[in-house]
């Protein structure tokens, strides 16, 4: 059975998040700046509930939550612990809302850090900066259940060998909570699933295998081989991402994400999978709906 995701926040439907930034808060004073901050938050977790919400209403069976739920939560400023803001308690029962909606309706929750998370940095400052933020997901994820916190490898920096084992150390520093749901993902510029495979095996992390980068970044593998190869990296119900070229396979910048799956992209070799797909595509909640309604008359 094909579980599929909905990533991060809607196109149509009125689920919004909030968020703010450093400069807004510079010239409040703490306390008015913790305030701000928590009212986003309480706003932030209360739209994942009505997402939760909205995926059990329409068989979606897996949502991405964004990595800015907490606005600033890492910031060197103006960051801060859920127990020091003002609405905390409202917060946490909130996220324990959430994660007994999700668990009632079976709906898996993820997390995919933004880029700016490098573990495999040759610079302290930006490795130091990813493992706060990481220490940040895996606090979220235990909050609300998710299983899952995506990462790409990183930069090549030259050396590819020596780049995975900085990411081998970095992943080393990270705590029980944040590894056993760590997940790495092939790109589309620089690491195949060639790539992280072996390196997936030796350190027993689970491979997100994105079809359309591997496409666009090929290493040999055929999809049957990949997926049956990335399939076995896993110890937990299988995660994959789908999309589309936004103007076909040979126009420019193949990368670049379609409003919606072509049913072509879709491969055959995942349709009888028990996995979770994670539908990336800018028109987000029709697209999941889309593709399901055209799955399911397969």
């Amino acid at each position: 059975m094909i579980r599929f995701g909905l990533c991060c926040i809607f196109r149509d439907e009125p689920i919004k998040f909030r968020t703010t930034t450093a400069a807004s808060l510079n010239n409040l004073g703490r306390e008015q700046a913790l305030a701000k901050i928590s009212e986003l938050c309480l706003h932030n977790v209360r739209a994942v509930r009505d997402a939760l919400v909205y995926c059990r209403a329409h068989g979606i069976g897996a949502f991405r939550i964004q990595s800015g739920l907490l606005p600033l939560r890492t910031h060197p400023r103006h960051g801060y612990d859920i127990d020091g803001l003002p609405e905390a308690p409202a917060i946490q029962s909130m996220f324990g809302v959430c994660r007994a909606l999700a668990l009632d309706a079976d709906i898996r929750t993820t997390f995919h850090p933004d880029q700016f998370v490098v573990l495999n940095s040759p610079r302290p400052e930006v490795v130091a900066g990813s493992l706060g933020e990481l220490e940040h997901h895996g606090e979220m994820a235990e909050l609300i259940g998710a299983d899952v916190i995506n990462v790409h490898a990183g930069g090549v920096y030259g050396d590819k060998d020596m780049a995975l084992e900085r990411l081998a150390f970095g992943i080393d520093r990270l705590s029980k909570r944040v590894r056993d749901r760590l997940t790495l993902e092939n790109d589309d510029k620089s690491y195949a699933p060639l790539d992280l495979l072996p390196f997936c095996w030796r350190e027993k992390i689970p491979l997100v295998y994105d079809v359309h980068h591997h496409r666009c970044l090929s290493d040999g593998f055929s999809v049957k081989e990949a997926t049956a190869m990335a399939l076995s990296t896993w110890d937990r119900e299988p995660l994959f991402h789908i999309s589309s070229p936004l103007l076909g396979w040979t126009g420019p910048k193949p990368e670049r994400h379609h409003d919606f799956i072509s049913a072509d992209d879709f491969p055959s070799e995942w349709e009888r999978l028990s996995i979770t797909v994670e539908v990336e595509a800018k028109a987000k909640e029709l697209a999941v709906i889309k593709l399901m309604s055209e799955f399911n008359t397969r």
